[in-house]
């Protein structure tokens, strides 16, 4: 609810809605019809490195979902942005699917990772990226280019350091000369504010920064610290790219430390969507946008079959020897977005790639129990 305020807050308006957006109840995507863009940061756990990587069988996975909604809404363009466990292997058929069916909807669909660290955010912090395009949009946009190094923790926040007299802020920001590790916003499963896992604990400490919460203030005349002094959500914020004053969160710290640490950098939001902007004012000169292909090939094979497969006709498929452990893994984690049947021929196993199983709006879906018997869990 205190994200929902933040929003009303610095958008000026009254339009923001709260609760389960996958309930037609409360958002109907009908009376949304042609807009610009859908974009949209959805919930990154279901991709997370640090997480299980669950993909489609998390009930929180809501990407393909979103992606969905263009066939519905058929906005000009589509921005979603997640972690990057999603860019990994172990999520290829997750993604090439995502793409045939934005092909298949009419939009020219690219996954990129980017770095904060190249738009000016003095952080350590890898997004993948989603852009689709209608067709007649697509041969405009370009991905936007690195801005330049980023400044240093030290030098982004010497000011703030010193702003109610510290002494030891100019010793402080030359020990805290690199940029930070990624900031986490945490959730309700893992208690208060803090600036991350033990590893990310380990760096910050190298840059005099005490990891363990967020300071309600910056440091005072006369304090002294064993590793340094903690960051305040106003330092969290810089941190993240927003620029002073550019917006007001609302909330206790923990809440209002959470909407900045899980936000996506405004920096490179801006950057993108200045790049979508320019696509849909069709400027520039256009190009030819082939159709991306991230797939596994073995995912692909077995999609255009439609039918069983052994291991030896998935070989002349992709038309080299595949062997037992990549076959067993990639039918593994196939098998966690998809369903996969198995055969046990006369001579061998064979496989074939079944439905989907994420979550895209079925009424029937395993996600709507999941959803209400965890909703307290949910953040």
């Amino acid at each position: 609810m205190n994200a929902a305020a933040t929003l009303r807050k610095n958008l000026k308006s009254d339009v923001v809605i709260t609760g389960d957006v996958a309930d037609p109840s409360v958002l109907n995507p009908m009376e949304h019809l042609g807009v610009s863009l859908l974009a949209g940061g959805v919930p990154c756990p279901p991709f997370s490195i640090a997480g299980k990587q669950l993909g489609a069988d998390d009930m929180r996975d809501l990407f393909a979902w979103a992606v969905e909604l263009c066939d519905v809404m058929k906005p000009r363009a589509l921005m979603l942005e997640n972690v990057r466990g999603l860019s990994m292997p172990r999520f290829a058929g997750y993604r090439q699917h995502v793409l045939d069916r934005l092909n298949d909807m009419g939009y020219v669909a690219e996954w990129r990772l980017l770095h904060a660290s190249d738009f000016g955010v003095p952080q350590l912090r890898p997004r993948f990226v989603l852009v689709a395009l209608q067709n007649k949009f697509a041969p405009y946009f370009t991905w936007p280019e690195p801005t330049g190094a980023a400044p240093t923790v030290g030098e982004t926040l010497k000011d703030l350091m010193a702003a109610d007299g510290w002494e030891g802020a100019e010793e402080w920001a030359a020990q805290a000369n690199d940029i930070a590790p990624t900031i986490v916003g945490g959730s309700k499963k893992h208690g208060g504010a803090d600036l991350g896992p033990t590893r990310a604990k380990r760096a910050w400490a190298e840059l005099g920064v005490d990891a363990m919460g967020v300071a309600d203030a910056p440091p005072q005349p006369g304090d002294k610290f064993k590793v340094g002094p903690k960051l305040t959500c106003e330092m969290v914020a810089r941190i993240q790219g927003w620029r002073d004053g550019e917006w007001i969160f609302e909330g206790r710290k923990t809440s209002r430390y959470r909407q900045i640490g899980n936000a996506f950098p405004p920096p490179v939001a801006e950057a993108i969507g200045k790049r979508i902007r320019a696509a849909l004012n069709m400027e520039g000169e256009g190009r030819d946008r082939a159709v991306d292909s991230d797939h596994n090939p073995l995912y692909r094979a077995l999609k255009e079959s439609g039918d069983f497969m052994t291991h030896r006709q998935l070989e002349r498929a992709v038309g080299r020897p595949i062997e037992a452990y990549e076959l067993e893994r990639t039918i593994s984690d196939l098998g966690r977005d998809f369903e996969v049947e198995t055969k046990d021929g006369a001579s061998a196993m064979a496989y074939k790639l079944g439905p989907f199983k994420a979550f895209t709006g079925q009424e029937g879906h395993l996600r709507h129990e999941m959803f209400v018997r965890h909703r307290t869990k949910i953040s």
